[in-house]
């Protein structure tokens, strides 16, 4: 059985330390129901939508304007029938590289796979996130 990861890619006309930078700035482009830290290697903080969506991250990776990765230590998705914890144990990772004079950022949510209950709704949802909400931060300074 293969897994495929969500993934998301997006282009920007602006530094690689500006990216990562946007990055570590977790309230202003994916929730304002942020707690701790999100900058530090070792750093955790919390997103929690009360009965919707509660999620624990520790960074485990961070080069400074090429990789972040978050652990998700603890989770639980309320609307989920079968396992509400399905995000426990994943990795999101953030990968910035350059093509030309662009950024690129290389988004993976590995272990978010197809074969999972909540693919379709949180594919919806990152693209939301990713391809929106980050990709609108970093390029016009637009926070949520």
């Amino acid at each position: 059985m293969q897994n495929n990861n969500y993934t998301a890619i997006i282009e920007v006309a602006k530094s690689p330390e500006y990216v990562f930078n946007c990055i570590t700035d977790v309230s202003k482009w994916w929730s304002k129901d942020f707690e701790g830290s999100s900058a530090e290697l070792n750093d955790e903080f919390v997103i929690n939508h009360p009965d919707k969506h509660y999620s624990k991250q520790k960074l485990v990776e961070v080069i400074p304007n090429k990789k972040i990765v978050w652990l998700v230590t603890d989770s639980k998705l309320s609307w989920l029938e079968k396992d509400k914890q399905e995000w426990t144990n994943t990795k999101m990772i953030f990968e910035i590289s350059t093509r030309g004079d662009k950024t690129v950022l290389h988004f993976t949510h590995e272990g978010l796979v197809t074969q999972k209950e909540c693919y379709v709704n949180c594919e919806r949802g990152w693209n939301m996130v990713i391809k929106d909400w980050l990709f609108n931060f970093i390029t016009i300074g637009k926070s949520i």
